[in-house]
């Protein structure tokens, strides 16, 4: 019985003994795995226990992997815990983590989805890659805009003051093909000034507008050119280059800039190239009159970005006096390369005139009709139907009651409307009353330079309206939008026959 119990007690201590060098053993391993982690977190990796166990973190308490306790039963679980270490010991090679137990897993799967996620986002940021790159690709070339075709077209010319929304609705019910807002400055725009941003409105008659803009440096003008493509509906921008008022010159913009062609250059490519819409531009022949110099700029401006240009054919000195020099417009049209398009502007106040200078000239694209259209506008009815109209005062007057309504839709008809309604259809009338019937010509057709004595007309309607009295107008529009205020004082504001002789230009 002593010999049962001592061969017993000795089986039980020699059990002890395997169990602890295989438990020192192994977690010989883990402080070994610990020491080639270097400076695992502690947070994710596994807490050891009182008794020498390992537990995953963020687990709860599980210790499956160690023994409870040192007994009869514990050989079994040992033998567990030795097959299961190795596997520990190979996740944690693969891994580079020395966590063991339920957490390694979850951590594997961590890391698995990681990679996938890695993996599927990778072809996300290569797909927007190369859409990016593809936009960069698909910029518009200044050769691939769109282009307006303005051959064989009536355009009616961009006219400060008068050629506001209103009488460009007149021109279009009369036949008008290409509408432009007044030139509006480029500074008063960016400083957001309503009253200038009005003069960029379109009406849904105008089916092929355009915005005249004035100004004196690339990157104002620039500015200006992208806020219009963004805010505005228009399909094409001028740049006027062209503008005689001195207080427009002053500022360096106009046509002050024809005195420096590497300024003009800057501004026009730098336009062409912010926006898609085509940009045009308007000239004159020179600053100084017998000083012309766009024949020599003509190549270039095509080059620098412009997609047809306007050559009016007079000096900034000359102003309006004298007569366009179109022998002139026609060299620049001759010497301008195939894909500009070069206007001609000056003088054009009948169908025979616009006949004539379409013939002299097929290189030239078109004519722009400007002062002839104040004084006449049905001249673009003239044209189309190839016929001198010889209107009656009747028929002149149902003009300005469009007129009259429109402006009223436009600028509204409470007291305020009404008035600059009339402010408005009393400069207008400062040039109307230039214009003298066909019927009472000796010689047809009228010119536009011709300043006519008084005349009686066909009737009293006909006589006031030749009239060049500010009086007489008042009383035109007192027919069309009642009594004036008292006090009511108008003095016409442009002076289109003036020449400036200074030695400024």
């Amino acid at each position: 019985m002593n010999v049962i119990r001592f061969i017993v007690l000795c089986s039980l201590i020699a059990g002890t003994v395997m169990i602890v060098q295989v438990y020192g053993k192994n977690k010989m391993k883990v402080v070994d795995d610990k020491e080639e982690g270097n400076g695992i977190d502690l947070k994710n990796s596994h807490a050891t226990t009182e008794n020498g166990c390992t537990k995953g973190g963020g687990e709860s308490g599980d210790e499956s992997g160690c023994p409870k306790m040192l007994g009869e039963d514990n050989v079994d679980e040992t033998c567990e815990t030795t097959k299961l270490r190795p596997l520990k010991k190979a996740k944690s090679d693969s891994t580079e983590n020395c966590c063991s137990g339920e957490a390694d897993n979850g951590a594997g799967v961590l890391e698995e989805d990681s990679g996938k996620i890695s993996v599927q986002a990778e072809p996300e940021a290569t797909t927007d890659d190369v859409l990016t790159e593809t936009d960069r690709s698909l910029k518009v070339h200044p050769r691939e805009k769109k282009l307006i075709d303005f051959r064989g077209k009536l355009y009616l010319a961009p006219l400060t003051t008068v050629g506001n929304l209103p009488y460009r609705r007149v021109c279009k019910v009369l036949g008008a093909d290409i509408t432009c807002g007044e030139m509006a400055m480029c500074t008063n725009l960016l400083q957001g000034q309503a009253s200038e941003w009005a003069l960029l409105r379109r009406h849904s008659s105008e089916d092929l507008f355009g915005v005249q803009i004035c100004g004196a440096y690339p990157d104002t003008v620039t500015h200006t050119v992208e806020l219009i493509d963004q805010e505005c509906t228009v399909d094409f921008i001028d740049i006027n280059m062209g503008c005689p008022i001195d207080i427009v010159v002053n500022k360096g913009a106009g046509s002050s800039l024809l005195t420096k062609p590497m300024r003009m250059k800057s501004v026009i490519a730098a336009a062409s190239g912010t926006v898609d819409k085509p940009i045009t531009v308007k000239v004159r022949t020179g600053f100084f009159e017998g000083k012309n110099r766009i024949d020599s700029l003509i190549a270039d401006i095509g080059n620098w970005g412009a997609s047809a240009v306007t050559v009016h054919g007079r000096s900034r000195q000359q102003r309006y006096s004298k007569l366009a020099d179109w022998d002139y417009i026609y060299q620049c049209a001759r010497k301008a390369p195939n894909d500009l398009q070069v206007l001609g502007n000056g003088d054009i106040f009948s169908y025979l005139d616009w006949n004539q200078r379409k013939a002299d000239c097929p290189e030239l694209t078109s004519c722009m009709i400007a002062r002839g259209a104040l004084i006449k506008p049905w001249i673009f009815t003239e044209i189309k139907e190839q016929r001198h109209w010889d209107i009656s005062s009747g028929e002149r007057l149902n003009i300005l009651k469009d007129y009259v309504r429109f402006g009223l839709e436009h600028w509204g008809s409470d007291k305020k409307g009404v008035e600059t309604t009339r402010h408005f259809l009393l400069e207008w009338l400062s040039y109307t009353c230039r214009y003298i019937p066909v019927g009472l010509l000796d010689v047809i057709p009228q010119r536009l330079n011709w300043r006519s004595p008084s005349y009686f007309g066909r009737d009293d309607l006909e006589t006031l309206m030749s009239s060049d009295s500010a009086a007489d107008w008042i009383r035109i529009s007192e027919m069309l939008l009642g009594k004036v205020p008292d006090g009511f004082t108008f003095a016409p504001k442009h002076k289109s026959n003036a020449y400036d002789r200074a030695e400024n230009g």
